[in-house]
């Protein structure tokens, strides 16, 4: 028999391996980020994330009964100190309010905020960590979905819903605006998973020592509220937390290495 060759299409429509592994490089190159893109980008991912995480069915019975399930856990771990930290915060009046707006608004400022000054002062590593953050959301995504999870506040184990008894604007499960999201989303919590992002970002790109103490004060005082207003358990945040080792491993494989290693200026201009 004689050799068979193969013959491999040719002309304008066909694509080679040299072609593919060109726009796979092309892709996953850092590049000048667009203003007009990320805006866009960003507002549509948002409002997606709040229509699936909202879609979700509020299976009401299971999220009760995981929350049972994690305060019985934390209970033999030794660490279900949330409803002393509830009740304590809630006695003074002036700090739960101001606890219950900061859980309403700067999860999403500071975050919006970081990448703005990402874009301005790293655009060659902006893409690499927008990439971090919109993985870990993602993942969150399947947990709301995998596992109902009913916040402290709606246990019936004595914690105080900080929110309807100061009658303030804490969150969008709470009060009035119950009916408009979600209330059984609290695993993971994505307000750690995003400010562990926002206070790591900034410690590795920043060299300023007050901004790297703001950075690590940040995560750190999230927690703290989001236990103080029951909003969320211990292992909530776990959750959070691997979330975003979930995201930024994912944009170091895409990217071929951590997001605060990669050059400050692209190496490409924008296409």
């Amino acid at each position: 028999m004689g050799d068979t060759t193969v013959t491999r299409p040719e002309g304008p429509g066909a694509v080679t391996d040299d072609g593919r592994r060109t726009l796979a490089r092309r892709l996953r190159t850092p590049r000048r980020p667009r203003l007009w893109f990320e805006i866009l980008l960003i507002a549509v991912s948002y409002w997606t994330y709040s229509l699936i995480r909202n879609a979700v069915p509020e299976q009401k019975a299971a999220a009760l009964r995981n929350a049972a399930q994690v305060w019985h856990t934390e209970h033999v771990l030794g660490i279900a100190v949330e409803q002393s930290l509830n009740h304590a915060a809630n006695a003074t009046t002036w700090l739960i309010i101001g606890m219950n707006y900061y859980y309403a608004t700067l999860h999403f400022v500071i975050t919006i905020g970081v990448l703005v000054w990402l874009y301005h002062a790293h655009p060659g590593r902006y893409a690499a960590a927008r990439l971090a953050l919109f993985a870990t959301t993602g993942v969150a995504l399947l947990g709301y979905y995998l596992y109902p999870l009913a916040p402290p506040r709606l246990t019936a184990t004595g914690f105080v819903d900080t929110v309807q008894v100061h009658h303030t604007w804490g969150s969008m499960a709470s009060g009035d605006l119950k009916h408009m999201s979600n209330q059984y989303a609290a695993m993971p919590s994505m307000h750690i998973g995003w400010s562990l992002w926002c206070g790591l970002t900034i410690f590795a790109l920043t060299t300023l020592p007050w901004a790297r103490v703001l950075a690590a004060l940040y995560p750190a005082t999230t927690l703290i509220v989001i236990i103080a207003t029951a909003n969320h358990f211990w292992l909530d945040a776990l959750g959070g937390t691997t979330c975003l080792a979930i995201g930024i491993t994912t944009a170091k494989a895409w990217y071929g290495a951590l997001p605060h290693t990669l050059p400050r200026t692209p190496l490409q201009p924008t296409a």
